[in-house]
């Protein structure tokens, strides 16, 4: 009976050692490293473990390193104080487009905001900055800039929101972003197509004046930086620079504290047109409209049907030309110079058909005369001269001798139309004694000739004053 008690005391303390021993093996490979053989450690020596970088480490001990949570940063640093200098510099990446309809412009740049913040300094030994994504620019504060005159802008946000944040040591700041913004461009078209515009992208501060925020170029004009390869299919990008000017606000009431001034950055940009797309578009149409035109005048007066399609037909083509250029600009008040252009060559092309008109109305008038002044005359005689009549006569030609043709001069026949002014006959022989008539000469074919010369003189007139003044 004794045995088997003093048995089982023995087998609960063998179970109550092993176990104790088990939690001493585990505490001991906690802290031991069991090594292989060929191992310049010894065994059980303890691991040497590398510090991490706590400079690049994200999340509550990148916040606490910062000393986030510490401060106000829904005041501007140095708050009381001077104002904070913020210095600028933009990186042009594509001027997207530019529309003459809507005066505006299209660009996409990356902005870049440098200033020093004391509160967000910490301690590094290898001066290393800490570089952030946009997450940790709703905790702390940065300048407030805006596009003045801007219709739209927006942050790109693929894949990620584009922006980001470098800290340093010393408490410097480096906040960048990739923005496309549309602006305002307020364009004189008065020289349209030969025009040169000068358009500004401008940056201002929505709330700070110059008292709490000095907004400045970082480099001057060297802050400005383009892509070589920027280019635009009607312009010619001429020159990029910078300004700065103050913008002063006033309140409309007698709150005088909302009145001051704000520093604001300009981007300005020079853009020449080509003009070898409106060349081919618009001035060649309408000057080869007005040339097609001229080829009325060597067009028979006779053949209407010939010249009158041929005027309207030019007509109409100059007001498709004008209704098309019109209808791609903006509803300006003033006179533009294809304008000019296109309204001086219209009204030649109008005139070469009223040219037509008067010839034709001449001509018809002509004729009336000439019916009239054979059915006044008693009769036509044949002449072997043309300056003299033969004293003998018949009434079966006066009806069809009442004119008769003079030499050709130029090419062009000449009509001569006899008129009797006076006659003077024999009550009995019915003989023509002493009679006096008088010849006179109308030429319709002159204002053809005249216009061959007039029109094409004037229209290169035209040509050499409207280059020499716009170009």
């Amino acid at each position: 009976m004794h045995t088997d008690v003093a048995l089982l005391h023995l087998l609960v303390w063998m179970v109550g050692v092993s176990r104790m021993k088990g939690q001493i093996l585990q505490f001991r490979s906690k802290r031991e490293i069991p090594l292989t053989e060929g191992s310049g450690r010894k065994i059980g020596s303890p691991i040497n473990k590398r510090s991490p970088d706590i400079t690049k480490a994200w999340g509550t001990k990148s916040q606490q390193l910062l000393r986030i949570d510490n401060h106000d940063f829904t005041m501007r640093p140095g708050f009381g104080g001077p104002a904070v200098p913020v210095g600028v510099d933009v990186q042009v990446e594509s001027l997207d487009a530019i529309s003459e309809v809507d005066m505006d412009f299209t660009m996409t740049l990356y902005l870049r905001h440098y200033w020093k913040d004391e509160r967000l300094s910490f301690q590094s030994n290898k001066n290393q900055s800490m570089t952030f994504d946009g997450r940790l620019v709703k905790k702390i504060w940065v300048p407030d800039m805006f596009f003045v005159h801007s219709k739209k802008s927006f942050t790109h946000d693929t894949t990620t929101d584009n922006v980001m944040l470098r800290v340093y040591p010393d408490g410097k700041v480096l906040y960048s972003l990739r923005v496309t913004v549309t602006s305002m461009c307020s364009m004189d078209l008065s020289r349209f197509p030969l025009d040169t515009q000068t358009c500004s992208l401008e940056i201002e501060s929505y709330a700070y004046t110059d008292d709490d925020l000095m907004l400045y170029w970082k480099e001057g004009n060297s802050s400005l930086n383009t892509d070589e390869r920027i280019s635009l299919s009607q312009f010619l990008i001429q020159e990029f620079h910078t300004t700065t000017k103050l913008a002063f606000y006033s309140s409309t009431g007698t709150d005088t504290l909302t009145h001051g001034w704000y520093n604001r950055l300009y981007i300005n940009f020079t853009l020449r047109r080509h003009i070898f797309f409106f060349l081919l578009q618009t001035y060649f149409p309408a000057t080869l409209m007005v040339m097609l035109s001229w080829v009325s005048f060597w067009i028979d007066r006779r053949a209407v049907p010939a010249r009158v399609p041929l005027g309207i037909t030019t007509v109409l083509t100059m007001s498709t030309i004008i209704t098309g250029v019109n209808a791609s600009m903006p509803r300006v008040s003033y006179i533009k110079a294809v304008d000019i252009y296109l309204w001086v060559s219209f009204v030649f092309v109008f005139l070469s058909v009223i040219e037509y008109a008067a010839v034709n109305y001449l001509s018809t008038l002509q004729e009336r005369k000439e019916r009239k002044l054979r059915d006044r005359l008693p009769c036509t005689c044949g002449m072997a001269h043309p300056g003299m009549m033969s004293a003998s006569y018949s009434e079966m030609d006066a009806n069809n001798t009442g004119n008769y043709s003079m030499p050709e001069e130029n090419g062009v026949k000449q009509e001569r139309i006899l008129v009797q002014l006076a006659m003077e006959s024999d009550p009995i022989t019915g003989h023509v004694g002493s009679s006096a008539y008088g010849n006179i000469w109308i030429d319709t074919h002159a204002i053809d000739k005249y216009s061959r010369v007039i029109f094409p003189g004037s229209y290169i007139l035209f040509n050499i004053i409207y280059w020499s003044i716009y170009c």
